[in-house]
C-alpha cells in the first residue's frame, strides 16, 4: 500500500492513489455535489446573481445592453459598432442571453438582440444593502474622528497651560 501525499495548489488538494475510480482532485471550498444539502432558492438566487454580475463586469456586454437600451440591433451591427468580430460578437450576446439580459431571435440569416425582460432588481436591492451598510459604517467612522480631533485640541490646550 502507497502511502499518502498531498500537494497544495492553490486552493486545490490532489491526493494520489492507486489508480482506480476514487482517483479525483478533491477542492475543500467546493466538496462533490453528491456531499452538498442545498438550500434551493439560496442556490438559485446566487446562479442568477453570479451569471448577472458575470455579464455585467465586461464594458463591452455593458455596452452592448446600452446600445440595445436604444434601439434593438443584430449582432452584425453590434459587432461593427465595437469594431468586433462576429464570432466575439455572439459570444458576448451569449453571456448576455444566459443571465436573461438580452434575447434574440433568428430571422432569416440575420440574428436580432434586444433586452431581455429581467430588469436586476434582485442585484440592485443587494447592492443597495451593502451601499447602507457601508454609509453607516462611515458615518459611524466620522463621529470618531470628530471625537479623536476634539480630544486632540482639548489636550493641546491642557499642555500649553
Amino acid at each position: 500500500m502507497r502511502a499518502r501525499r498531498r500537494c497544495r495548489v492553490a486552493s486545490t488538494v490532489f491526493v494520489p492513489r492507486a489508480k482506480g475510480p476514487r482517483d479525483r482532485l478533491v477542492d475543500p471550498l467546493h466538496p462533490p455535489t453528491s456531499h452538498i444539502i442545498l438550500n434551493h432558492m439560496v442556490q438559485y438566487s446566487q446562479t442568477r446573481f453570479d451569471a448577472s454580475f458575470a455579464a455585467l463586469s465586461d464594458a463591452t456586454r455593458r455596452g452592448v445592453l446600452e446600445q440595445l437600451g436604444r434601439a434593438d440591433a443584430s449582432i452584425t451591427e453590434l459587432a461593427d459598432k465595437f469594431h468586433m468580430t462576429l464570432t466575439g460578437m455572439k459570444k458576448h450576446v451569449g453571456v448576455l442571453e444566459q443571465a436573461g439580459l438580452v434575447t434574440t431571435q433568428k430571422v432569416g440569416r440575420v440574428r436580432t438582440c434586444k433586452l431581455g425582460r429581467r430588469r436586476l432588481e434582485e442585484e440592485a436591492a443587494w447592492i443597495e444593502n451593502y451601499r447602507q451598510l457601508w454609509a453607516a459604517r462611515f458615518d459611524e467612522l466620522d463621529i470618531v474622528i470628530e471625537e479623536l480631533k476634539q480630544k486632540e485640541k482639548a489636550d493641546g490646550r491642557r499642555k500649553k497651560e
